[in-house]
């Protein structure tokens, strides 16, 4: 596996929806920065990968759900970077393994299964203790890398993704789905002034992660890491685009996907990317952008979990 990350490039979207709208339309690819470890996670992972190292711990224990792309990433990256890796995954044990699993086995990640009523202890000191009296000295990486180390990583996707420092000007909204709300702040702190930072939350109820926004944007700001300005740019939750919550899928939105793809060449992963997608080309339709914006849409990468949902919806979709 090569240790070559590539610059990701800036596509833009021919678009007639955007067109008509008299918007510009670009996506930053960070899926195609490396075939396994792409998009947001390789910056939510790159400053814990740094601190484990640092620290000379030899094994990461990370959490997430059996189809999770942190789960799949962090286990490349441990294989890539010479750690041990540990998984503990939510629910029970099934068998056969999924593709996002068994992927993770062949890097050499040891899976650990916790039932959900455990599983919602993970931030919690008392099964961190447990935890580490169970597997040794571990760097414990939170689900969806979502920390400070976190944080700073994703402050670097805007300005170190540019070709120059000044291309970084030209977009006026940086458009990205949220998950754990931890790449949305590290583009908040990562922008400049007039420069306006949206997410599509991809949970239902999704308005509370403000919140935890404005959590991660104080305790970052408070800490003594490198911040690229001294105050977060406006950011905004655009919540109705979640489809009926975390991974769910329907025919429209799997279709809509399809059909981007085949239009653009820009593959979508249907629990993240494509459900932002969706939104932004739907308030393109309905105004809500001004004629001359230029919009810039991060696509963070995922596209291993579709493989999953596919098979659910094999009418649509050409495997």
């Amino acid at each position: 596996m090569s240790l070559i990350f590539f610059p990701p490039p800036i596509q833009q979207i021919n678009s007639k929806i955007a067109l008509h709208a008299g918007v510009d339309l670009y996506v930053l690819r960070l899926d195609l920065m490396h075939p396994w470890v792409n998009g947001n996670k390789w910056f939510k992972l790159k400053y814990n990968l740094l601190e484990a190292k640092e620290k000379n711990f030899t094994t990461l224990l990370t959490f997430g759900g059996a189809y999770s792309n942190h789960i799949y990433a962090t286990a490349a990256a441990g294989n890539l970077f010479g750690f041990r890796t540990i998984g503990v995954i939510r629910g029970e044990e099934r068998l056969p393994l999924n593709p996002t699993l068994s992927f993770a086995v062949q890097q050499g990640m040891q899976l650990v299964y916790l039932n959900r009523e455990m599983y919602r202890q993970r931030n919690t000191p008392a099964l961190e203790e447990y935890l580490r009296q169970r597997f040794g000295e571990v760097f414990i990486i939170p689900e969806g890398g979502s920390n400070l180390n976190g944080v700073r990583g994703c402050t670097e996707i805007i300005g170190n993704a540019m070709p120059t420092a000044g291309y970084a000007y030209a977009f006026n909204h940086i458009c990205v789905a949220c998950g754990t709300a931890t790449t949305l702040a590290g583009i908040a702190l990562s922008l400049h002034e007039g420069q306006r930072a949206i997410a599509f939350p991809v949970l239902k109820n999704g308005a509370f992660l403000a919140q935890e926004i404005e959590s991660l944007l104080t305790n970052y700001l408070a800490s003594d890491l490198p911040a690229p300005y001294s105050f977060p740019a406006s950011w905004e939750l655009v919540c109705d685009y979640h489809f009926g919550g975390y991974a769910k899928v329907n025919d429209e939105l799997l279709l809509f996907s399809q059909q981007f793809t085949q239009e653009h060449g820009v593959p979508l992963d249907y629990v993240y990317t494509a459900k932002m997608f969706y939104g932004v080309m739907d308030l393109l339709k309905q105004g809500f952008f001004s004629k001359g914006d230029r919009l810039l849409l991060v696509h963070t990468g995922g596209l291993q979990g579709n493989a999953g949902i596919e098979k659910r919806f094999q009418r649509f979709v050409k495997i």
